[in-house]
């Protein structure tokens, strides 16, 4: 498996939300676009438990799942990409402030 410890998890936690979607429309597949969203979130995870410890580990995974539940019902509004888009930068940051702006 590749290094991604250079790889801020903010990167990899909003890119497990696009590449997750874009797979599953693109392949037809949706396990397939789930798996790509379950691996970038635990990458995710491992990260953020190493560089801002247990509690934010967890209420970062919790946000990672919340914003893909939550873009379900948002898509409705605004259409699947920028509800996608929007899930997808809000965790970024949300794991930028926590986890990667120390390193």
């Amino acid at each position: 498996m590749a290094d991604l410890s250079r790889v801020p998890s903010s990167l990899i936690a909003a890119s497990g939300l696009v590449g997750g979607y874009g797979v599953a429309r693109w392949t037809r597949k949706r396990p397939l676009g789930g798996a790509v969203l379950a691996v970038a979130g635990a990458a995710a995870a491992q990260q953020w438990r190493q560089r801002a410890g247990g509690k934010a580990a967890g209420a970062l995974t919790a946000a990672y799942v919340a914003a893909f539940a939550g873009s379900h019902p948002l898509a409705k509004k605004v259409g699947a990409w920028p509800a996608v888009f929007g899930v997808a930068g809000a965790v970024a940051l949300a794991s930028w402030a926590v986890a990667d702006r120390q390193g």
